[in-house]
C-alpha cells in the first residue's frame, strides 16, 4: 500500500481481525469467499482513505456512497467496497485527535478537520 507523507488520514482498526482483512490479500480473499476482485477493491478503498487529507475527501467521492448508519451502528458510517450493487461495505467512524468518537457526531460540521478514522469492520449488508 502507498502511504502519502504529510497530512494523510490515519486508520485505526477496531480489532486485529479487521486489520488483517484490510491489509492482507490472503485474508481479504478469504473474507470475500475467494473473490480476488473484491479484495483488490477493498485495498483500493483503504488506500484512498489513507491518501485523503481529511475525511471529507472520501465523503465527496460519489463512487464510495458514503452514508450514515442507524440502530446499533449509530455514530458510524459506511462506504461501498466496490459498487452499490455489491453487498459489501466498510463500516467506519470519525475520531478526534485523541482517537475518541465524536458524541454526537455531526459529520457535516467535522468532515473538513477529521484526520483519523476507525474501521470497525468489513461486512455484508444485513448479515
Amino acid at each position: 500500500m502507498v502511504i502519502k507523507k504529510g497530512t494523510c488520514v490515519k486508520i485505526v482498526y477496531s480489532n486485529a481481525k479487521t486489520e488483517r482483512q484490510c491489509t492482507s490479500l490472503k485474508a481479504a480473499i478469504k473474507l470475500f469467499g475467494g473473490d480476488r476482485n473484491l479484495a483488490i477493491s477493498l485495498f483500493s478503498r483503504i488506500n484512498a482513505i489513507m491518501n485523503a487529507d481529511v475525511i471529507n475527501d472520501i465523503i465527496v467521492m460519489p463512487q464510495f456512497h458514503f452514508h450514515k448508519l442507524r440502530g446499533d451502528f449509530n455514530g458510524y458510517f459506511a462506504i461501498d467496497v466496490k459498487t452499490r450493487h455489491d453487498k459489501w461495505r466498510i463500516i467506519l467512524c470519525p475520531l478526534d485527535e485523541d482517537e475518541k468518537k465524536f458524541i454526537p457526531c455531526h459529520i457535516d460540521k467535522i468532515a473538513s478537520v477529521v484526520k483519523i478514522i476507525e474501521i470497525r469492520e468489513v461486512s455484508a449488508h444485513y448479515e
